[in-house]
């Protein structure tokens, strides 16, 4: 892959990640309030931890923005939609995965769906969501890939 390829690769990854983690804060933590980042009988803390989680996910979409900005400005941003798409589907992935094994797993802060009759099969389709998230960004940047060696 050549750097400016590389680049778009990795502003797109950070902002995958980003926008998994808006996605999962805005759907489970807000809209249908399935959890917090923190179950506790002390709403105050659930919603510190929230907010905290909040900042995290929206430091990596301003990273990955100034990123794409700073690359641009020096020409060193590849213009390919496959890279660009498969590094946020690939970061998308990678952020399910994570989240779900450190969150629901190791550290049991909260799961997916915890009134669920079955909260386990929730934690298992999120971190599948992710696996799946990644082979729909490898596909892509697959597909880039097998472009440029016919160019």
């Amino acid at each position: 892959m050549i750097k400016s390829d590389k680049n778009l690769f990795i502003a797109a990854f950070v902002l995958g990640l980003g926008l998994l983690g808006a996605i999962d804060g805005i759907v489970f933590h807000q809209l249908l309030q399935w959890h917090h980042m923190i179950v506790s009988p002390n709403i105050k803390l659930e919603i510190i931890t929230d907010g905290l989680f909040t900042a995290a996910f929206t430091t990596l979409l301003i990273w990955g923005g100034v990123k794409i900005f700073k690359d641009a400005r020096k020409n060193e941003l590849g213009g390919s939609w496959r890279v660009f798409f498969g590094g946020i589907f690939i970061g998308g992935g990678v952020f399910n995965l994570v989240e779900g094994i450190i969150d629901h797993h190791i550290l049991q802060v909260h799961r997916v769906k915890p009134m669920a009759e079955n909260p386990l099969l929730w934690d298992l389709a999120f971190l599948a969501s992710g696996v799946l998230l990644i082979i729909i960004g490898y596909a892509i940047m697959r597909m880039y890939k097998s472009t440029r060696n016919y160019s």
